[in-house]
């Protein structure tokens, strides 16, 4: 598959090429956070210490970093270049509550330096706190206006925030910046899109596509703007100019085949795993708390009340950061994780709880995996991306254990609509009667279907429902 030609980028604003949303004080930020104007001169006796304990924090010597900090706050004490780099040190240490104070301490030191404004706002939106952060943002935005450094930050929170408006709205004041830049058109597009403002979004794609026909980001945005406005058989001569470029590329030819019509029972992997691994930082804040993403305790609740002992192997296909795991704990027997984000399961093993894990396809990993192993398979918040079940199901039914159980969720779909719908956010809902259909056909004993709302999405909650399928003793 020729991916190549493919942009990863998903949409987060990002001057420079290395940078990803998540620990923000790194080479790109690294000279604008230490610039004081009033002290960033050759004289300044504290600048060594500052650039070596920066560097020390990036490659994690933090013990060393410590010790280079306390020198550098005996030459200077009230130096706010300090605190803020003793709170990025803390964060990464794992204490927030102290990289917090220290931030806070930076900022009562110098309320207008924007360095230090602007890394106390990218803490806070890391904790998801995302009011105090877009107004330390906003107020960092009008200190500095014209530096393009702040700009990524503050449009990185507002991503982050989910604030597209914000977004859109310093992202116009980019382009007056930096006329003409493609890097930030593409941004705004997409955020217009989000923004159901397809039109000024297409007109943008429209200019960048004539500008370059070979842009694939465009070519891909302007394919995405089309079906998340309704309109995806208007997409055909962009998928048709996407496959020339890369012929076979499983992406493209799925949208493509959204172009023609039809609902592809499968996505492929490759369109979401840049998302998840960039999400997989801030991941377990935004979905517990900023989405009230419930589904795993209540999961491993249920899973306790069958096996209170937990003398079981559980396989948690599409596990993410292991959040199941977390609420569930260290079990008698194997907690076996399944994701295809790299960067989810590395996160999910800093818990330790689970004992392996497979970065594949979870369809490839039902597929490959023996008859009769599991006690229990879950699969949470994970189908809405799989698809079709006709093939997972029976698989799952054949590696249980008898007395087994498959729990799973789905987003419900309309009773008098087509059984598998793939709506405008990208994500397939599955119809209530279907999904009950097709685990009775595939030989389960007892089926619970349970309505429940999933998830919030833009302060609305989302609704489906949680499958509970046993198979026989």
């Amino acid at each position: 598959m020729a991916t190549s030609k493919r942009s990863t980028d998903n949409g987060k604003l990002s001057f420079f090429p290395n940078r990803r949303p998540g620990f923000a004080c790194g080479a790109a930020f690294a000279t604008y956070l230490l610039d004081m104007s009033a002290t960033a001169t050759a004289t300044d006796p504290n600048l060594k210490h500052l650039h070596t304990a920066r560097e020390q924090i990036a490659k994690g010597d933090l013990k060393n970093a410590a010790k280079t900090l306390n020198k550098a706050q005996k030459q200077m004490p009230n130096d706010a270049r300090v605190f803020m780099l003793a709170g990025v040190m803390a964060e990464k240490s794992g204490n927030p509550q102290g990289a917090l104070d220290a931030l806070r301490r930076a900022v009562t030191l110098a309320p207008d330096w924007g360095p230090g404004l602007l890394e106390l706002a990218l803490f806070y939106a890391r904790q998801n706190q995302f009011e105090p952060a877009i107004e330390t943002a906003e107020k960092v935005a009008r200190i500095e206006p014209k530096n393009l450094r702040v700009l990524a930050g503050v449009v990185d929170i507002a991503h982050r925030a989910n604030h597209l408006e914000m977004a859109v709205r310093h992202l116009h004041r980019g382009l007056e910046l930096m006329p003409g830049d493609a890097t930030l058109r593409r941004a705004l597009a997409r955020d217009l899109t989000g923004l159901g403002q397809y039109d000024e979004a297409l007109s943008l794609w429209g200019a960048l596509i004539d500008e370059d026909p070979t842009d694939t980001q465009a070519l891909t945005g302007r394919v995405q703007t089309h079906i998340a406005q309704g309109n995806p058989s208007r997409a055909l001569s962009d998928t048709g100019a996407l496959l020339q470029l890369a012929p076979g590329d499983s992406v493209y030819a799925y949208y493509n085949a959204l172009a023609h019509g039809a609902t592809p029972a499968h996505q492929p992997p490759e369109l979401n795993r840049g998302m998840f691994d960039d999400m997989a930082e801030m991941y377990d804040l935004h979905m517990v708390r900023g989405l009230k993403y419930r589904l795993p305790q209540q999961i491993a609740t249920k899973i306790t009340a069958l096996h209170p002992e937990k003398k079981l192997n559980i396989l948690d296909l599409g596990c993410g950061t292991g959040l199941l795991g977390v609420f569930l704990g260290r079990i008698d027997g194997f907690l076996i994780g399944v994701d295809i984000s790299k960067k989810m399961l590395e996160k999910a093993a800093r818990y330790e709880v689970y004992d392996r894990f497979h970065n594949v396809n979870l369809l490839d990993a039902l597929e490959d995996t023996p008859a009769a192993l599991y006690q229990v398979i879950t699969a949470l918040d994970v189908f809405i991306y799989a698809g079709e079940l006709s093939g997972a199901i029976p698989n799952a039914l054949r590696i249980l254990t008898p007395g087994g159980h498959l729990m799973f969720s789905c987003e419900v779909a309309p009773e008098d609509g087509p059984d598998l719908v793939l709506q405008a956010n990208g994500r397939y809902a599955h119809k209530r009667s279907q999904v009950l259909a097709l685990c009775q056909a595939a030989g389960f004993e007892s089926v619970e279907v349970e309505e429940t709302e999933l998830r919030q999405e833009n302060q609305q909650p989302v609704q489906g429902f949680v499958v509970t399928a046993r198979k026989s003793s």
